[in-house]
């Protein structure tokens, strides 16, 4: 849709209950809202007799980032990212590591007025190879998000999801329709991890993980924060990684990021490195391909490896790029074995930098 002003917009996934309230379906939590309510992600309510978004064409936290931090290993490496987010989300993670933004309940988070033209526009003038809906949710925004991605595929700017992939089946396949690459938060692997912890489920995301490898193009590489005594037992990290080798396969990436404490969390410990390493090397004993470590400084669990003859082909650490070891298809200069991924000839050189931006001001030719 083309809107042309900041401005509250109404959705189509919803529907009249028998006893008037109106439930969303956008996402599993349906929210059974009375007029004037709003949902537990806050950015979609009721009004006259609908339901509709109010965070459209109002984003925070502007910033031009590495790609790797999403994090995306084989997705145009060494690129930058324009990366943003509204306010709200629809899970309660107590872990939540952008909680100003993710639980706010104020509009005014949203400073900025940015619309889906202006964003490709700076994403194109900044050198943007995409754009990341990040921070919160894009489910919760997804009709902006959508837009923003069109605007920006019509510049050549692609667009990545950060989500926990907690979404219904039909705005599921419209949402994902816009988008180049995702990477999914499989927060745990029990039931009783997301209801105790998130506030939520762990089969809706399993379903989009399935839909978004065997129904789609959508690159995806999967983020698994190991929370000491939580959800970091061998056990679960043996299931956690057959599932994803039985269901989606060798070839999607795995990331095991380190926890650090954060918003209603903060008697846990930081998640040592040892445990990210006994993670990954159940990973690659099941099977899986390319296995990292993340948020901890670790050049080999961080770089990539060919899986048939073992060369490092993208060395990593903290988002800088080293060794490259791909030919110009994306294969190992050793053997010719293909990596699996989104590789555009050369690697980007953006490094561990991180630019914040003002999008007035890059709008308006000032950088």
């Amino acid at each position: 849709m083309k809107i042309q002003s900041a401005t509250v917009i109404p959705t189509r996934y919803w529907h009249v209950l028998a006893d008037g309230k109106i439930q969303c379906d956008v996402c599993p939590r349906a929210c059974k809202l009375n007029e004037g309510q709003r949902g537990l992600c806050f950015v979609r309510g009721r009004e006259g007799d609908q339901v509709k978004l109010f965070s459209y064409g109002r984003s925070s936290g502007f910033c031009v980032d590495p790609v790797e931090k999403k994090p995306l290993n084989h997705f145009l490496p060494g690129t930058p990212v324009l990366s943003f987010g509204t306010a709200g989300c629809n899970l309660a993670c107590k872990f939540c590591q952008n909680w100003d933004m993710s639980k706010s309940r104020e509009m005014d988070t949203l400073a900025d007025l940015a619309m889906p033209e202006t964003l490709a526009q700076t994403a194109w003038a900044l050198g943007c190879a995409s754009m990341a809906y990040t921070y919160n949710d894009p489910v919760i925004f997804m009709e902006y998000a959508m837009d923003v991605a069109d605007a920006g595929h019509e510049l050549g700017v692609k667009s990545i999801a950060v989500t926990a992939g907690y979404m219904c089946k039909e705005p599921r396949y419209e949402f994902y329709w816009h988008m180049d690459a995702a990477n999914v938060d499989l927060k745990a692997f029990t039931e009783g991890f997301y209801h105790k912890i998130c506030g939520g489920h762990l089969q809706p995301v399993l379903d989009t993980l399935m839909y978004l490898k065997h129904e789609t193009r959508v690159w995806i590489e999967i983020t698994t924060l190991l929370i000491p005594g939580e959800n970091d037992s061998e056990r679960e990290i043996e299931d956690l990684t057959q599932w994803v080798m039985e269901n989606l396969g060798a070839d999607v990436p795995l990331h095991f990021t380190a926890f650090h404490p954060d918003w209603k969390m903060l008697d846990k410990p930081a998640t040592p490195l040892p445990t990210l390493a006994m993670a990954r090397n159940i990973a690659v004993k099941n099977g899986l391909h390319y296995c990292y470590t993340g948020n901890v400084h670790d050049r080999k669990g961080s770089s990539t490896y060919c899986h048939q003859c073992g060369v490092r082909l993208i060395e990593r650490e903290w988002y800088e790029l080293g060794e490259w070891q791909l030919d110009e298809h994306g294969r190992c200069r050793r053997c010719g074995t293909p990596l699996a991924g989104v590789f555009h000839g050369k690697p980007g050189r953006w490094g561990r930098k991180r630019m914040p931006v003002r999008i007035n001001a890059v709008s308006h030719g000032v950088s």
